[in-house]
C-alpha cells in the first residue's frame, strides 16, 4: 500500500512560503539559500514516501508512481542547484511554482492509488 512520508506537507507549504520574493533590504543570496534549504526537506519527504503495491493491478499503477517520483527528485535536484545560480529569480519562482504544482499532483495520485490499495482489500464496490 502506498504511504506518504508524515512530513510531505510541511515540506511543501515551507517551499511555497520559501519562494515569495524577499522583502526589501534582504540579500537576494539569502532568498537563494533558504530556497535550497526548503527543497531539500521536500527532496527528504519524496525519497521516504513508499510507493509500494503488493496487489497484482495496482502494481503497475506503483510502478508508474515510483518512475513518477524519480522524475520530480531529478527536477529538485536540477532546480536546487539552479536556486543558487539563476539569473532571473522571477523564472526561478515559476518553476518551483510549477514543481509545487507536480508534486501535489503525485501526492494526489498516491493517495487515491492507496485508496483503491485499501477498498480492494475491503472488498469494494463491483
Amino acid at each position: 500500500m502506498a504511504t506518504l512520508s508524515p512530513g510531505m506537507v510541511e515540506a511543501l507549504h515551507g517551499l511555497e512560503q520559501a519562494i515569495v520574493p524577499p522583502r526589501a533590504g534582504v540579500p537576494l543570496g539569502n532568498w537563494r539559500w533558504s530556497v535550497r534549504q526548503r527543497l531539500a526537506g521536500v527532496r527528504e519527504a519524496l525519497v521516504d514516501e513508499n510507493t509500494s503495491s503488493d496487489d497484482g493491478w495496482l502494481a503497475a499503477r506503483g510502478g508508474q508512481a515510483f518512475r513518477e517520483r524519480g522524475a520530480l527528485i531529478a527536477r529538485l535536484s536540477l532546480l536546487s542547484d539552479s536556486a543558487l545560480t539563476a539569473p532571473d529569480p522571477e523564472v526561478l519562482r515559476h518553476d518551483l511554482r510549477r514543481l509545487i504544482g507536480d508534486i501535489g499532483r503525485h501526492v494526489q495520485r498516491l493517495n487515491d492509488l492507496a485508496y483503491d490499495d485499501v477498498e480492494m482489500e475491503v472488498g469494494g464496490e463491483s
